[in-house]
């Protein structure tokens, strides 16, 4: 059972679990709740490194793709594909269980009565965009269902907002702004719904057809990891690659990456190299460092996080 879990800045997510039955060894395939890993490494409660770990006995251990909830479940199953295939229906149920509200389900809900009001947390730019969005907005309203914006501010989409979002069963609508790191990660891991735009007709548009069941599948961002910019490595003439530690997910070749400078996005592009060490290498996981090259740009900071993401059809 999972007692404690964090991300560490150094060694990526970190899980402390008691043991319950059987022994837990280095190199064992286990699945937490909607997360799986392979364990790298244990430590006992002195902080020492231990290869095994029996009944009534805490570790904490090193290995898991991202940080699970306290509480979780630990298994040890046979295989990758099999942990792939339990962390995928734990995903499924969660999602059918959530009924999340968002823009391509918003129609089907109204019309099963799930849903009277659509709440919208509005964050733009600058302040002046607020009002003629609010008012478009809120004169969207039917005899079926009120759209209400419950918070309107300037500024980037924080953790606050999520929060809001979660509390209110609303969406999120950025108008050119992004959201911080934090409030992104948690908008994943709560399965709240933001929407981003530049042009005030198309957010109004997109909120008037998803009411009248008429918006199309859009595309959105899957973030796959994140990493952490630790050192800037010279490469030919005058190209540089990142020296990198992946603290979430995994890192592929060829993946598309962001790259920001604190809550600022610097530049995006896609993977064109990855190392470990001097090998080439397809992915490299949560845990481990890496040498990432960006086509086109060169201009890394250390501090910098490069974001590795993908588009797909929303759900």
């Amino acid at each position: 059972i999972v007692i404690e879990a964090k991300l560490d800045k150094t060694k990526g997510p970190l899980t402390t679990a008691l043991v319950n039955n059987g022994t837990l060894r280095i190199g064992d395939i286990v699945v937490v709740g909607t997360t799986w890993g392979r364990v790298k490494a244990m430590f006992n409660d002195e902080g020492k490194q231990v290869k095994r770990a029996g009944p009534s006995t805490p570790v904490e251990l090193l290995g898991l793709n991202s940080v699970p909830q306290v509480g979780d479940s630990l298994t040890v199953v046979d295989d990758e594909r099999h942990a792939k295939s339990l962390v995928g229906k734990r995903m499924a149920k969660q999602e059918a269980l959530a009924k999340t509200v968002t823009l391509s389900n918003l129609y089907d809900q109204v019309s099963a009565g799930q849903v009277k009001e659509l709440n919208i947390i509005l964050k733009t730019d600058v302040q002046g965009s607020i009002e003629p969005i609010r008012t478009s907005l809120e004169q969207l309203s039917t005899d079926e269902i009120r759209v209400r914006v419950i918070r309107a501010a300037s500024g980037s989409i924080t953790e606050s907002d999520i929060l809001l979002a979660i509390a209110s069963k609303g969406i999120i609508v950025g108008f050119s702004t992004v959201a911080e790191i934090g409030a992104q990660r948690l908008a994943e891991l709560e399965g709240v719904s933001i929407r981003y735009y530049n042009v005030i007709y198309n957010l109004v548009d997109d909120v008037s057809k998803a009411l009248k069941g008429m918006l199309k599948p859009t595309k959105v961002e899957v973030i796959e990891g994140r990493a952490e910019v630790r050192a800037i490595f010279p490469v030919g003439k005058a190209g540089k690659v990142a020296g990198a530690f992946v603290v979430e997910g995994e890192v592929t070749r060829g993946a598309s990456v962001r790259i920001r400078r604190q809550n600022t996005v610097v530049a995006d592009s896609t993977v064109s190299s990855l190392k470990r060490f001097k090998e080439d290498v397809k992915e490299v996981a949560a845990g481990y460092e890496c040498g990432v090259g960006v086509k086109d740009f060169t201009d890394f900071q250390v501090g910098d996080t490069l974001e590795f993401y993908r588009i797909e059809e929303a759900a």
